[in-house]
């Protein structure tokens, strides 16, 4: 029988994190960073260190940047979750508007473990992003994926399709601005307050 967990990525689980989304270390790869805080501000999180640094520092902030899901205590997937007011990029986007004045939690980036794509973790994953944030005292959390699902450059992220977020009970709300490998880029919600 399967076990699945889900747990936040805090510092003594960074190498679990680190292993789904940058398996070889290398500091030119994605560390799930570009999307959440510009450039200078990485430099400063990690006193001049790398991005890898930078990114384990958010592992010791009161939230979490995300959650990492284990299969078998297999770390096998990755979802950034967090406030939106702590994604500085968001905030600033006027691509990404907020539609109300709600604190949402914002998912924005799902990365599966290579070799364990198409084996039912992105369910098992949102489940898990979603009790984490709800347990946080989550009013509600936004997803930005792509529909239709074509083929995308899953090279450095996914941003998750309207379907994989309709199964996990977020709904569609609108379409930002901003699109992704030329599609565009939906708004998902999923209201907590309703389940209480």
């Amino acid at each position: 029988m399967t076990t699945w967990e889900t747990h936040p990525v805090t510092e003594d689980r960074f190498e679990d994190f680190a292993d789904i989304v940058n398996p070889n270390r290398r500091e030119n790869h994605c560390w799930c960073l570009s999307h959440r805080l510009p450039a200078p501000e990485i430099r400063e999180l990690s006193g001049g260190g790398t991005r890898q640094d930078a990114m384990r520092c958010l592992t010791r902030r009161e939230h979490a940047p995300g959650v990492v899901t284990y299969r078998d205590g297999l770390p096998v997937g990755w979802c950034s979750i967090s406030p939106r007011t702590e994604i500085p990029i968001m905030m600033a986007s006027k691509k990404y508007q907020a539609l109300d004045d709600v604190p949402v939690w914002s998912i924005i980036c799902v990365v599966v473990r290579g070799g364990h794509r198409r084996q039912g973790v992105t369910g098992h994953m949102l489940q898990g992003a979603v009790a984490y944030a709800e347990a946080q005292g989550a009013p509600a959390i936004e997803a930005y994926p792509v529909d239709p699902p074509k083929r995308m450059d899953l090279t450095m992220a996914f941003v998750g399709t309207k379907a994989m977020f309709e199964r996990a009970g977020f709904e569609q709300i609108g379409v930002t601005d901003a699109v992704a490998s030329k599609m565009p880029r939906l708004v998902m919600h999923r209201d907590l307050r309703a389940v209480a």
